[in-house]
């Protein structure tokens, strides 16, 4: 795949003079060899920027629509050799009719004119004076070529897999049925704009909110480009407002009142690996009414856009803040639910002094308090084994004590030894066998308990746990209702110190002690009173494995784009070696461990992410992982 699927594109606003083509092309120009120089592979400009768009009466003279097509024709020429798709807005006179086009070529060859098919006649625009709407496609010459005008033309590189694009201006993207909704369902992923929106009071945020919706219904990557300096300023002002949208996402905007070249890196694959997941999305629907194919050759390039190293979790103090409350309310919402329907008044809770038991606790207490009862009924439970600390224990026990509920010690020592002396093994043998017993023991002591007190056993793994097959099959892996199974243990780092600084006082103290705490699941006897047993250094750092399942499972990535975009995103923080490493027990782990994930209990899902077979992902559990493998191995 071309670039594993990024394509660079720019939106550009030169300085201009009204009915001046000739300085016009040659500001175009400018700006189209800097695109090319800086990686852009294409590049839309302003509507009608080689007349100006503030031409008025004089678009009904020969002398300038003439004067726009010889320029056209000079600019191709001159532009032939960059590698670049360029968009550029210009009046074409045919068949007795003038139309508002944008002219697209590349490579000294003109592919097309992409009409404007709603002309406004309202308020300062008064384009019905001048212009004809697009017909749907007709065969004119324009600049020494015959090509398709109209509003359904799509242009396609050669070899590209997920690239296609389309074109429409400025007040087609303000109705209620623009034509890029047929381009993109046709399958259009990049949308290119040329635009002459003249700038007033509350627009620019009005045109910002604008470009990302359309982007997010279309599952597209939008480029907008504006109108700027030069334009004639009798009535309006223009700002040359550019920018540059994915899905939704706004990737790049340009500063109000300046000209020159917008640009980003948007990602053709993931809006394909999108339109596939969502099944209201009806691609095919509709046929452009021509394609275009037209060579464009792939220069590989270093990535300029951001990746972020932690997908799960929203940045800025105030996003963050917002976003753990509003998972914890969904997830103390569920267990409340559940706690109805099932008429209980009491849950039971495995308390380790870590960070996933510490969030469970934190639910099932908001959960009780949105049911007014008494915290009491909330039975934490530690259950010291051979690998207990004294901080992870103390921890528990005062956490349990800070927020009001019940708490209860269950050794499960000598439970443990004398099951091994059942089964025959040797306690000495540090094995998988001498760990899983103690993990499935506290599950058996919490169930019990559960019954005995007519509660719930409240899970406390998380999605990380889940997606490498953490936990201990029918052990930790079990409980009867999980509120953290769709948590990422980066984003439950986040949620526990936002509930420490809410709380405040020594419950924020003892909560940020946990945080400071290793993860571990305390299963081998620790080295005085230091943890031993540390679950990172094992299979490896979250931060890694949680980015890996973010792309993996939101877009559908394969090993080979995940590894770039985490060179990007962990640059200097991971050597590509370490990177690939994990990336390959992730990958292995994911693939060996389904069978855990395909009888989960039931959680709530909080995010766009989520494992459970009954929602989000089904997978068999004896699917290969050799293709993947194999991808790693040949990075």
């Amino acid at each position: 795949m071309r670039n594993d699927g990024f394509f660079r594109v720019g939106a550009a606003t030169p300085a201009i003079r009204v009915a001046d083509c000739k300085q016009n092309a040659q500001a175009v120009e400018q700006l189209l060899r800097e695109a090319a120089e800086r990686g852009v592979q294409a590049v839309v400009f302003p509507e009608l920027c080689l007349t100006g768009y503030t031409c008025g009466d004089l678009f009904l003279h020969r002398t300038l629509t003439d004067a726009a097509e010889r320029e056209l024709a000079g600019l191709m020429a001159r532009t032939a050799s960059l590698p670049v798709l360029a968009a550029v807005g210009v009046p074409v006179a045919a068949n007795g009719a003038l139309y508002n086009c944008a002219a697209v070529f590349c490579g000294g060859k003109l592919l097309g004119l992409s009409a404007k098919s709603c002309v406004p006649n309202y308020g300062e625009f008064y384009e019905a004076r001048h212009f004809t709407p697009a017909p749907e496609c007709m065969e004119v010459s324009y600049a020494g070529f015959s090509v398709p005008l109209g509003s359904s033309i799509l242009y396609r590189p050669e070899g590209w897999e997920d690239c296609a694009v389309g074109v429409e201006i400025c007040e087609d993207l303000w109705t209620p049925e623009p034509p890029s909704a047929k381009l993109a369902l046709a399958g259009a992923t990049v949308l290119l704009n040329l635009s002459a929106s003249d700038e007033v009071i509350g627009k620019a945020a009005y045109r910002r909110e604008l470009v990302r919706g359309q982007s997010a219904r279309l599952l597209c990557a939008y480029v907008y480009a504006d109108a700027g300096e030069g334009e004639s300023t009798t009535d309006l002002v223009f700002s040359g407002h550019n920018l540059i949208a994915e899905n939704g996402t706004l990737l790049a905007e340009s500063a109000p009142f300046t000209t020159g070249l917008t640009e980003a890196d948007v990602d053709l694959s993931r809006m394909e690996g999108e339109r596939r997941r969502v099944t209201t999305w009806h691609g095919g629907k509709y046929r452009a009414a021509r394609e275009v194919s037209f060579a464009l050759p792939a220069v590989p390039f270093a990535l300029r856009r951001r990746v972020d190293p932690a997908p799960f979790v929203p940045k800025g103090e105030n996003d963050l803040s917002t976003r753990c409350e509003t998972i914890l309310t969904l997830q103390a919402t569920g267990l409340k639910t559940r706690l109805e329907n099932a008429h209980a008044s009491h849950v039971v809770v495995g308390v380790s002094g870590g960070l996933d038991s510490t969030l469970a606790m934190l639910v099932a207490a908001r959960a009780f308090d949105l049911l007014g009862l008494p915290r009491e009924g909330i039975l934490a439970v530690s259950m010291p084994g051979f690998g207990t600390t004294g901080r992870t224990k103390s921890n528990a026990q005062r956490l349990a004590e800070l927020l009001g509920v019940t708490f209860r010690e269950v050794p499960i020592g000598e439970t443990v030894q004398k099951h091994f002396a059942d089964i025959g093994h040797d306690p000495e043998k540090r094995d998988v066998t001498y760990e899983n017993a103690q993990a499935r023991e506290r599950t058996q002591v919490l169930m019990d308990l559960a019954n005995e007190n007519g509660g719930l056993v409240v899970g406390t793994g998380d999605l990380s746990e889940l997606a490498l097959g953490w936990a201990t099959y029918n052990g930790d892996h079990m409980s009867m209702y999980g509120v953290n199974g769709s948590i990422p243990k980066t984003l439950v780092r986040h949620l526990v110190r936002y509930a420490a600084k809410k709380a405040g006082g020594e419950l924020e103290a003892v909560l940020l002690d946990v945080l400071d705490t290793p993860v571990s699941p305390e299963l081998l006897p620790p080295d005085g009173d230091e943890i031993a047993q540390k679950t990172e250094d094992v299979v490896g750092p979250y931060e890694l494995h949680d980015f890996f399942l973010y792309y993996l499972l939101r877009f559908g990535f394969g090993p080979g784009k995940i590894y770039r975009l985490a060179l990007c995103a962990f640059d200097g923080a991971y050597e590509p070696a370490v990177i690939k490493k994990w990336l390959a027990t992730f990958f292995r782990r994911f693939f060996t461990q389904q069978f855990k994930r395909s009888c989960l209990p039931d959680g709530p899902k909080v995010g766009t992410v989520a494992l459970s077979p009954r929602g989000d992902w089904r997978m068999p559990s004896d699917a290969s992982a050799r293709l993947w493998l194999e991808e790693i191995e040949a990075l």
